[in-house]
């Protein structure tokens, strides 16, 4: 079955880097665009930016410049490099697949910017 499993979340300061990951599993994984949300406490989940087959991205316009999106088909796995963080960016990030018409998320990593 379908799995997708974050990692590389932690406590970071403002102006700190992160690299989090998203490893794929049960389906083929270079056949699918991969994107990242992500949700703030007591906000709705937001999307963060999608990768492409082919490895075209698009990041939504408040993370642009600070974050990147990348994938490796070898490794079943999508990355998110977030630069230059701020508290802003404190959230849950989620991996998001859809996979032959059926929506799957992964189970969230916690990335907390704090000094």
């Amino acid at each position: 079955q379908v799995q997708l499993v974050e990692s590389g979340g932690g406590l970071v300061q403002p102006g700190g880097s992160l690299r989090l990951s998203c490893v794929a599993s049960g389906f083929t994984f270079s056949s699918y665009p991969m994107s990242w949300y992500r949700q703030a406490p007591g906000k709705n989940r937001e999307l963060v930016g999608i990768i492409g087959r082919s490895g075209v991205v698009n990041h939504v316009n408040s993370v642009k410049g600070r974050f990147t999106i990348s994938r490796d088909n070898a490794k079943n796995t999508v990355y998110l490099q977030m630069n230059s963080l701020t508290p802003e960016d404190t959230a849950v990030y989620y991996c998001y697949a859809v996979v032959s018409g059926a929506p799957y998320w992964g189970q969230g990593t916690q990335v907390t910017v704090s000094s």
